[in-house]
């Protein structure tokens, strides 16, 4: 990300809301009924159920709770504690661990101010409480890099500077050096989870070349190239990347300062450390690319695209990729002024919650998918007790607990991913819905198939008690759902 990043998120004001024409006109946007009282940033799904924002260049966070009927959209904001410190990043590694906590890295700035920080903090929202959390030996900066929860629970963070990487120990809060053999360093790249377990990432200065990483062996290796250019050469801004379940392909996206940016599908191995291929994809229609920018998968597999032309121009564009072609949909009431000011994460009701990180919006929109999920990418329910009780902590298993994705995906800047099970329970007589906080995931691996899987929930002390239902719910899509009886 480059200076004239910041330039342009001060300097200008909402963006223009685009015309439609020859949009689908199936898909929706819905503003929030109770709209944020705070600039809006990157949004975190929790897995109890509630969305924590962060508050644009701030130490402060605000949790989104549903009404009791599981909307998200009738639902309220609440602060949370604030950030240790001093520390009000901008563009910043996050992520949502195994255990519920949200750990947050780096920053490109600092309290509005450039410096590549090297700060970091994890949340407890059971406890309501932050803690500091230093940074890995010899790292003076970390800055805007990226970070992903590996299949492990292991939360990987790597050096936009240079080619580190560092394994956090969440127990001690402490790191560990890995990642050998990276061909150049992580300056704007971005990282996807694939189904093999190993780290997907497509090089910036050495672009057309892919990388992955590889747990077991704690090393990059090749992923092959990308055949077209998906980093733009001036300013090295790339587009996110995100496993299409349709196909189960990772569809990578490009930025390009003159002309439509590229995209590129890459095919996953069946040997990890094997390099995989690519086929090229579309490039974006109308001048159209995604130099830093939102994408997240819909419950029917599409892609939604925040797109805009060029590298950080207006005006902005929203597709949906079906895996083979870009169908333009309606834009938002707030888009911003272009693509890397977008912001997504995706909800238990398949909806796409989006925000504006430009330092004066303060709306926040839901976008509603027109098509629906293929019954055989939900979860699938085979062991829980029949009878749950407040405050009790049970395990419940199953099959897909974490999707066939990550859900939502950015790239340096931001990372959103919702790759872990949600328990939702509803009271069968009054209808009202209960998220049930969980944690402590067998797994944080995706597309795991018929594997077997498992988590452990804690039923709210506050649930209604009675015949209810139970579901697993993983990036928007529900379990079939089990009954249970509420004592």
């Amino acid at each position: 990300m480059q200076n004239m990043k910041l330039w342009r998120t001060l300097a200008i004001a909402l963006g223009v809301s685009l015309a439609t024409a020859g949009a689908a006109q199936a898909q929706t946007w819905t503003s929030l009924i109770n709209q944020p009282t705070f600039t809006t940033d990157t949004a975190l799904m929790l897995t109890d159920g509630t969305v924590m924002m962060h508050q644009y260049s701030s130490t402060s966070w605000w949790r989104l709770t549903p009404d009791n009927t599981g909307s998200y959209l009738n639902g309220t904001w609440a602060v949370t504690a604030a950030m240790p410190g001093s520390y009000k990043p901008l563009y910043f590694a996050s992520a949502v661990l195994p255990d519920g906590r949200v750990i947050v890295e780096g920053g490109e700035y600092n309290n509005g101010i450039q410096n590549e920080t090297n700060l970091g903090a994890i949340y407890d929202p059971a406890a309501n409480t932050w803690a500091t959390v230093t940074a890995p030996s010899g790292w003076s900066s970390i800055g805007d890099s990226p970070g992903i929860v590996l299949a492990s629970g292991t939360f990987l963070l790597g050096q936009n500077s240079s080619t580190k990487t560092a394994l956090l120990n969440a127990t001690t809060l402490t790191w560990t050096t890995t990642g050998t053999g990276k061909k150049d360093n992580f300056s704007e790249e971005g990282w996807v989870l694939l189904p093999d377990q190993t780290i997907l990432t497509t090089d910036t200065a050495r672009a057309p070349n892919a990388e992955k990483y590889v747990p077991r062996t704690g090393k990059w290796v090749s992923a092959a190239n990308t055949i077209v250019n998906l980093t733009d050469p001036g300013s090295l801004e790339v587009g996110p990347m995100l496993l299409m379940p349709t196909t189960g392909q990772v569809f990578a996206t490009g930025g390009k300062a003159s002309g439509s940016g590229h995209t590129s599908l890459y095919t996953v191995p069946s040997t990890p450390s094997a390099p995989g291929f690519w086929t090229p994809g579309p490039d974006f229609p109308n001048g159209n690319d995604m130099a830093d920018a939102p994408m997240a998968i819909l419950p029917d597999g599409n892609a939604l695209c925040d797109t805009s032309p060029g590298v950080f121009n207006s005006p902005v564009t929203f597709y949906e990729f079906n895996g083979t072609s870009f169908v333009q949909v309606p834009s938002p009431a707030s888009n911003g002024s272009t693509s890397y000011q977008g912001r997504m994460v995706v909800i238990p009701t398949g909806q796409i919650l989006f925000s504006v990180a430009d330092g004066t919006t303060k709306n926040v929109s839901l976008y509603n998918a027109a098509g629906t999920y293929n019954p055989a990418w939900a979860p699938g329910i085979t062991t829980v007790p029949s009878t749950l009780t407040h405050g009790v902590t049970y395990t419940i298993s199953g099959i897909q607990f974490n999707g066939l994705d990550a859900g939502a995906n950015y790239g340096d800047d931001a990372q959103m991913s919702s790759g872990y099970p949600l328990v939702r329970i509803t009271n069968t007589g009054t209808g009202h819905v209960f998220y049930a906080k969980t944690h402590n995931h067998s797994t944080m691996a995706v597309a795991t198939g018929s594997r077997n899987v498992s988590t452990k929930f804690d039923v709210p002390v506050g649930i209604e008690t009675g015949a209810s239902t139970i579901e697993v719910v993983a990036n928007g899509i529900p379990s079939p759902a089990v009954s249970v009886s509420v004592n």
